[in-house]
């Protein structure tokens, strides 16, 4: 869960998906998208 906090701080605009195999998170992926106006 401590690695899931730190993807979601500071994180504005974008998703975070989870990855689960076995009940068990096995991936975290952050992406992060820009606002330019």
């Amino acid at each position: 869960m401590k690695g899931l906090l730190l993807l979601l701080k500071d994180l504005r605009y974008g998703s975070v998906t989870l990855v689960v195999q076995d009940g068990k998170i096995v991936q975290m992926e952050r992406i992060e998208k820009v606002r330019l106006c």
